[in-house]
């Protein structure tokens, strides 16, 4: 029979009692900064200058030095001419524009693409946004995750952060699905089964399919948009903790206190990392790869059908009047159900083409993070949870994309720049 969390908390006194010996302790210097980690006057800025450091690090590694380093011009530049110059079809041909070039209208005339994100093939844009982008933007998260894991910070960051998300009904060891989603929603779902009750576990899973990108997600971002990058992340954390408090006061249930170990500071091993880096970017690659492909292929074969053309006729003007986004946006929306990655390469293709405006892309991204979880996230979510709490994840949803999207394009008209 499961104990209640009085029960709990009175089962761990008593075993406290008989295990743990009190006596005079020297103090170490792991011990203080174990410590001053944990104190909001001295952990909060430790905190953002690790978070920082952090996206510095994101930044760097996998933007500057790997993807516009090496991965652009080696795609860009040698990749697709050559494929363009030897795959069987040519422009105009429906094989060569699902695996190789789509092309686009200049003047009426169809033109070829001179970089992956306007092609839009399966062995070009599909392989770019995966091997070009995402692979060393999830390498770059999961390092640095692994080895504040390893160091036994996270711990203490759940503590630091309680106060500020028992606001929300949820308690300090919520950041670590949610950090853990920013590699990739499906383990940040996993990582919801520690949550004592279920009000706190579908509130969880509500809040990252909703408001959490995953980190290929936040890579192709970074990549297209980097100047927009804060602002994204700030409406993302507005509406994180703005909707978890309208949750937190129509979902009944309790939200307990916090009951977690918080180990020592310790030396990371590079056998943990190694390990911890190799499975979390092997299953990821085994999820994405096949996916990405098959979403150029679904997308290609809607252009080439018409059925892109007809979806974007029915939605258009929801999409402009409601959201202030052109009707093209309907197809980076029908991929992003298959993959959020390829859904914001797709963003960049219309980008580079002119055919929208940065507030519109800043909008649309948004929409991308919150109108509908990835089709893995969706098929672990029916898993986790109930059918009652599967219906209420999808209309909170709903309300949400219709809501928060719909403020946005307001703020945008209220500024000038919608």
């Amino acid at each position: 029979m499961p104990l209640s969390v009085d029960e709990r908390w009175n089962l761990i006194e008593k075993i406290s009692k008989q295990t743990v010996e009190f006596g005079a302790r020297k103090h170490t210097l792991k011990d203080a900064i174990a410590e001053l980690t944990v104190k909001p006057l001295t952990g909060i800025p430790v905190a953002i200058a690790v978070i920082y450091g952090f996206w510095a690090f994101f930044v760097e590694f996998a933007g500057t030095l790997f993807t516009d380093g090496f991965m652009v011009r080696l795609f860009d530049e040698h990749w697709l001419p050559w494929l363009q110059s030897v795959f069987p079809g040519g422009l105009g041909n429906p094989f060569y524009a699902l695996m190789v070039d789509a092309g686009h209208l200049e003047g009426g005339v169809l033109v070829a693409s001179d970089n992956c994100f306007e092609a839009f093939g399966m062995l070009t844009s599909g392989l770019f946004i995966v091997f070009g982008v995402v692979l060393w933007a999830i390498l770059a998260f999961y390092l640095v995750f692994a080895i504040l894991e390893d160091i036994g910070y996270l711990p203490r960051l759940a503590v630091l952060v309680d106060t500020v998300l028992h606001k929300i009904g949820l308690h300090g060891y919520a950041i670590v699905p949610t950090f853990l989603s920013l590699g990739c929603n499906v383990p940040g779902v996993t990582a919801t089964r520690p949550l004592e009750t279920r009000k706190q576990r579908f509130m969880m899973m509500t809040l990252l399919a909703i408001f959490v990108p995953c980190g290929a997600q936040i890579g192709i971002m970074q990549d297209l948009v980097p100047e927009l990058m804060g602002w994204i992340f700030l409406t993302l954390a507005i509406g994180y903790l703005g909707f978890g408090f309208i949750l937190n006061k129509i979902v009944p249930g309790k939200s307990p206190e916090i009951i977690m170990d918080v180990p020592p500071y310790q030396m990371p091993t590079l056998k943990n990392i190694m390990s911890k880096l190799w499975i979390r970017t092997s299953g990821f690659l085994l999820v994405a790869v096949p996916f990405v492909l098959l979403g150029c292929l679904i997308v290609g074969l809607m252009y080439l059908t018409g059925a892109m053309d007809w979806l974007a006729a029915v939605f258009g003007p929801l999409l402009m009047g409601w959201f202030g986004v052109p009707s093209e946006t309907v197809a980076p929306l029908i991929a992003g159900f298959l993959r959020k990655d390829l859904a914001v390469g797709m963003l960049g293709g219309l980008m580079e083409q002119g055919i929208m405006t940065t507030f519109q892309v800043f909008t649309s991204v948004i929409l991308l993070c919150i109108y509908f979880p990835c089709l893995a996230t969706f098929a672990l979510m029916i898993k986790e949870e109930n059918w009652k709490e599967l219906l209420g994840s999808l209309a909170s949803l709903i309300a949400m994309v219709f809501v928060y999207g719909g403020l946005i394009h307001l703020v945008g008209i209220m500024l000038g720049v919608a």
